[in-house]
């Protein structure tokens, strides 16, 4: 991932104009044919007719495998420093080495919808925040903040002196997810890659370890699901009464 920051490129009507409406789009590109649709035409009139190149085909330069005929270049975002995730509400989830850029857009859309603080991403051995985490994060990378890590352990060293405590998902663990009283504190929870888990650094430097209760015999759940549920919990565990 470049230093200068992440989403330089999305695609798909809603990434766009997701985009746009964050003043990020520099240029957009329409299929032609899609202008007169009113998703597309909204979209053209919220960018300016000055920042539209029409071409005859997007999937040509497409990064994903359904554009949907639209395709931005844009002002990149930059990542927010770790310290900022700290405080009494910090609800944060970490990813750590997911490959998957779909499960990573995944994480981010749950994460806005339940109202997490923020989400933590490796540089190194993970799936970029490319065209594709933005398609599949449905706008949500646009406000949710993101902090970029070259090191998970070192990074949940520095969020439990942030006073925020370091859960992990595993689902070896006897204890479980829902119920944890823990999850109404300032919290980051740890979701590991797919089909490996939990690294064993990010597992060491977790205050606990807890499980997502499933049905005996059951496959485990993706990262994506996992998070969702973690999310959702969390935002559970912090409603008054």
């Amino acid at each position: 991932m470049a230093p200068a920051g992440y989403g330089d490129r999305v695609e798909g009507a809603h990434a766009a104009a997701a985009a746009a409406a964050a003043g990020r789009v520099l240029r957009l590109f329409v299929e032609r044919g899609r202008e007169s649709r009113p998703a597309v035409r909204a979209l053209i009139a919220d960018v300016g007719e000055g920042s539209v190149v029409f071409v005859d085909d997007v999937r040509e330069m497409a990064h994903t495998d359904a554009p949907q005929g639209v395709a931005a270049d844009c002002r990149p975002i930059r990542p927010v420093a770790l310290e900022s995730f700290a405080g009494d509400g910090a609800a944060v989830l970490v990813l750590d080495h997911v490959e998957d850029p779909r499960n990573v857009g995944a994480v981010a859309r749950s994460a806005a919808a339940a109202g997490a603080t923020g989400l933590v991403v490796s540089s190194r051995r993970s799936a970029p925040l490319s065209a594709v985490a933005f398609k599949a994060a449905a706008g949500a990378l646009e406000t949710l903040p993101v902090a970029v890590t070259g090191s998970i352990p070192e990074a949940l060293s520095r969020l439990k002196g942030l006073g925020v405590w370091a859960v992990g998902l595993d689902a070896a663990a006897d204890q479980e997810l829902f119920g944890l009283s823990l999850l109404a504190e300032p919290v980051a929870v740890v979701i590991g890659a797919e089909g490996a888990g939990l690294s064993r650094l990010a597992a060491k430097r977790c205050d606990l370890i807890v499980s997502i209760p499933m049905a005996e015999g059951a496959e485990s759940l993706n990262a994506s699901v996992s998070a969702a549920l973690a999310s959702f919990e969390i935002m559970r565990a912090r409603r008054p009464g």
